[in-house]
């Protein structure tokens, strides 16, 4: 069983944890792909909408005579060619979202968790609070470990003042362990996981 020390929001060891064993499972390269596929999916609103020559405004009259006048025939002036004419296969609203198997998804995160652990891009805190909300304090967190790229905080609950004060750094992200997806897993640089976080997702995802 594998373990990682654990520090404090100063980058001070203060600990070890025993990682559990389902944070210890291959690489699945290909379901973790399709998860990505699947969350980028699903994020599209798919309500694009232009109109087609039969509902741009207008009517289907001539707009002269078939010969002699040396222009192209033409049977209306709500033809694609034509200025504020209909589009041609006109994008239409439609679903984009892509259903995704529940052991799927299971499997694709505990793989995504497991692979950054093994790459050592995974830092363990003992907790991940502040006493206000103070960007100032949330940058000098960032600044303690020399994180270097973007930075993806894994709590079991997030408070208001830990939400506070990382919205205005660009590279430092908060989320809640129920919420976690694959995709922000293997989007973030450096995984930063609280104590409690690992033991929600050990109970929420052992078998």
């Amino acid at each position: 069983m594998a373990k990682l020390k654990v520090y404090n929001m100063q980058a001070q060891e203060v600990g070890q944890i025993a990682l559990p064993e389902i944070l210890e499972v291959e690489y699945n390269e290909p379901l973790i792909h399709e998860m990505v596929v699947a969350y980028n999916a699903n994020q599209r609103q798919g309500t694009k909408s232009t109109l087609t020559r039969s509902e741009v405004r207008g009517h289907a009259k001539k707009p002269y005579r078939q010969k002699g006048t040396g222009n192209a025939r033409q049977g209306s002036t709500k033809g694609p060619q034509y200025t504020g004419g209909g589009i041609v296969f006109a994008p239409k609203p439609r679903d984009f979202s892509k259903k995704v198997n529940k052991q799927a998804r299971r499997v694709a995160l505990l793989s995504a968790l497991s692979e950054k652990i093994r790459e050592g891009q995974v830092t363990v805190l003992d907790q991940f609070a502040f006493n206000a909300p103070k960007t100032k304090d949330a940058q000098n967190f960032v600044d303690a470990f020399k994180f270097e790229g973007s930075v993806l905080v894994v709590s079991k609950a997030n408070d208001t003042n830990a939400k506070k004060s990382t919205a205005n750094i660009p590279s430092l992200a908060i989320e809640e362990v129920g919420y976690l997806n694959v995709y922000e897993v293997v989007a973030c640089k450096n995984l930063v996981i609280t104590k409690e976080a690992i033991k929600s997702i050990e109970e929420a995802y052992a078998e």
